[in-house]
C-alpha cells in the first residue's frame, strides 16, 4: 500500500509529470500547510479559517512570500521553480497579475515537487521561512 503523506517517488516518475501537474499538487500542498499552521497558531477560528487561509494561499501573498525564500533554493530546486514559472497557465485570476501568478504557479510547482520526492525536512524549512513574518500577524 502506498503512503500518500510520505512519498519518496523516483526521479523517472516525478520527471513525467507536467509543470501544470506540478503545481497542481503543490497547491494542495500549500494549502494543506497554510491551514495546519493556522490552526496550530491559533490564526483563525473555524468561522474565519477558509478566509484566513485564502489570504496565504492567494497568488499575491504566494508571490510576496517566494521574496522570502528565493535567495536559499539550491540550483536543484530554481531549475524546478524556473520550469514551474515558465508553465503556460490558461487563465489568470482576476485578483492577481501575470508575474504574481506566474510566480505563484512556480511556487506551487516547487512544493509539489519537493513533496513528490519526499523532502518533507525541506518542505517544512521553506514553508517556516516564508510563514516567518506571519507570526506576529
Amino acid at each position: 500500500m502506498t503512503d500518500y503523506f510520505h512519498l519518496e517517488a523516483p526521479q523517472e516518475t516525478v520527471g513525467t509529470i507536467s509543470n501544470l501537474g506540478l503545481a497542481h499538487l503543490g497547491d494542495a500542498v500549500f494549502e494543506l500547510m497554510v491551514r495546519s499552521w493556522l490552526c496550530l497558531h491559533g490564526k483563525a477560528t473555524a468561522k474565519g479559517l477558509h478566509r484566513a487561509a485564502v489570504r496565504y494561499v492567494a497568488a499575491p501573498a504566494q508571490a510576496r512570500a517566494v521574496e522570502r525564500i528565493k535567495d536559499v533554493l539550491t540550483q536543484e530546486e530554481r531549475d524546478v521553480f524556473r520550469r514551474g514559472r515558465n508553465a503556460s497557465p490558461h487563465s489568470v485570476p482576476q485578483n492577481a497579475s501575470r508575474e504574481e501568478y506566474q510566480t505563484a504557479t512556480a511556487l506551487e510547482a516547487l512544493f509539489g515537487w519537493l513533496y513528490l520526492k519526499g523532502r518533507n525536512e525541506r518542505l517544512n524549512e521553506l514553508f517556516g521561512m516564508m510563514m516567518e513574518e506571519s507570526n506576529g500577524a
